[in-house]
C-alpha cells in the first residue's frame, strides 16, 4: 500500500504546481539611471595625485597610536608672553611653531624615533627636519623646517609661515616639502579636539594635535579647569616599539608642559 501511494502523491504534487502556473522570477529593483549633471570628474591635479599614492602606501604601514594630554596652561601664557615682546617685531608665535620646536628637542633626545624605514633597514637620520601639514585649496602640502633643533623659535616662526604663504601660493620648491624626518599636523584651528593622522611614509613617526580645551582636572586633591591638548602620535611599528615611542611622547608632553624648554 504504501509503495503504491507514493506516484499518487507526486502526481498530487505535480498538478497543484502546474495549477498555480510557472513560477515568476523574483524582480531586482533597478537603480534610476544617474541625471545628466548630477557627476562632476574632477582631474587629479600633482599634489592630489601625489597625496593619493603617499596615503596608499601608508595604508599598508603596520603602525599604532599613542595619546597623551598635555597640561597647556603655562604653554599658552608663554605663548601670549612671547608674542606680547616680539610684537613690535612683528613676528607672531603660534602653538605650531612652539610644537615644532619642542618635537625637535624631544627628537635630539629620542634619536630613534627620528628614522625611517629602508626596507631591509632602518635609516637613523643625524639631521631633524621636521614636516609641517599645511591645508591649500585642492589638498595637503607637507613644508620641511629644516635642522628644526638649531633654530630658535622665532626663526621656527618666521619659517614656517613663510612656508605656508608660499604652499597656498603654489611657489614651493621641491627640495622644501622632501625629506621630512617628523611631521606635525593640527586641526586645532578648526576646532577639532583630538584625531589619529596616517603616517608620512617613509617616516616613523608623525604627531597629531588638537585643540586646547578647558577640562577638569585634580591638582592638590581639587578640581580646577585647566586647558589641556590632547597629542596623537602615529608610529611604524616596524621601527620603533611601544615603550620607546611611549618614552618620546613622555618627554615631548613634560617639555610642553615646561615651555622655558622650549627656548632655553
Amino acid at each position: 500500500m504504501r509503495a503504491a501511494s507514493r506516484p499518487a502523491m507526486s502526481r498530487a504534487r505535480s498538478d497543484a504546481i502546474r495549477s498555480r502556473g510557472p513560477r515568476r522570477p523574483e524582480r531586482v529593483a533597478e537603480r534610476p539611471p544617474a541625471a545628466e549633471g548630477d557627476v562632476e570628474e574632477i582631474a587629479l591635479n600633482n599634489v592630489r595625485r601625489v597625496t593619493a599614492r603617499r596615503l596608499t602606501e601608508s595604508a599598508a604601514v603596520p603602525h599604532f597610536y599613542l595619546t597623551s594630554i598635555v597640561d597647556a596652561e603655562r604653554l599658552l601664557d608663554f605663548r601670549a608672553e612671547i608674542n606680547e615682546r616680539l610684537a613690535a617685531s612683528g613676528t607672531k608665535v603660534s602653538v605650531t611653531d612652539m610644537l615644532v620646536r619642542a618635537a625637535a628637542l624631544a627628537l635630539r633626545a629620542h634619536p630613534n624615533a627620528n628614522s625611517s624605514w629602508g626596507g631591509d633597514k632602518i635609516l637613523r637620520h643625524r639631521r631633524i627636519h621636521v614636516g609641517v601639514a599645511v591645508a591649500v585649496e585642492d589638498g595637503l602640502i607637507v613644508p620641511v623646517v629644516r635642522d628644526a633643533d638649531r633654530k630658535s623659535l622665532a626663526e621656527i616662526a618666521a619659517e614656517v609661515r613663510d612656508l605656508a604663504e608660499r604652499a597656498r601660493a603654489r611657489k614651493l620648491t621641491p627640495d622644501e616639502f622632501t625629506g621630512s624626518t617628523f611631521s606635525i599636523s593640527n586641526l586645532g584651528m578648526y576646532g577639532i579636539d583630538h584625531f589619529t593622522a596616517i603616517l608620512n611614509p617613509p617616516e616613523a613617526a608623525l604627531l597629531a594635535v588638537g585643540a586646547a580645551t578647558e577640562e577638569p582636572v585634580v591638582r592638590d586633591r581639587e578640581i580646577v579647569s585647566r586647558r589641556t591638548i590632547k597629542l596623537t602620535l602615529a608610529i611604524d611599528h616596524r621601527v620603533l616599539d611601544g615603550a620607546k615611542a611611549a618614552e618620546f611622547l613622555r618627554d615631548l608632553k613634560a617639555i610642553l608642559e615646561e615651555p622655558l624648554r622650549i627656548v632655553v
